[in-house]
């Protein structure tokens, strides 16, 4: 199995272990929530954000991947837990590998589209200014730092 689906597999049984493993010991994560994440820190969010949703449903696609990196399209469906609110993001991930682990992980999706269904009013009026994505940033980066000083 190669690399990426094995994270993304890993990813759909909420294997979070697992997919710390395909990273680099030197991985980059960013995404719009997550900007600018080391190794250490994307295998924490990835462990909060598998053990605190319980209803993650997750397809994707590799698009293409070699030794040097590929492009994935997922589509993950699941419940805001600050909301409850019911979101489906659409994401398209690009990878640089080394040495079989991900080196660079880059996650692009629509923060307004992601903010108008996680946030509800608020997200649709307000989502697309700095103003509420650094709300979400600063919120997320706080629990990730709470997460990271929680033993797995």
């Amino acid at each position: 199995m190669n690399t990426l689906e094995r994270f993304y597999t890993a990813f759909q049984q909420h294997d979070w272990k697992t997919m710390g493993d395909c990273y680099h010991e030197q991985a980059h994560f960013s995404d719009p929530v997550f900007p600018d994440l080391g190794a250490e820190k994307v295998k924490a969010m990835w462990r909060m954000l598998l053990t605190s949703g319980t209803d993650l449903r997750l397809e994707f696609k590799v698009l293409e991947e070699n030794s040097a990196g590929g492009k994935v399209h997922l589509d993950a469906y699941y419940t805001f837990s600050r909301t409850g609110r019911k979101v489906h993001n659409s994401i398209d991930a690009t990878f640089v590998l080394k040495d079989g682990l991900i080196l660079q992980h880059k996650d692009h999706f629509s923060f307004w589209r992601w903010s108008k269904q996680a946030l509800g009013t608020s997200g649709l009026l307000l989502g697309w200014t700095p103003l509420v994505k650094n709300k979400v940033r600063g919120t997320a980066a706080n629990n990730l730092r709470k997460a990271m000083a929680t033993p797995s």
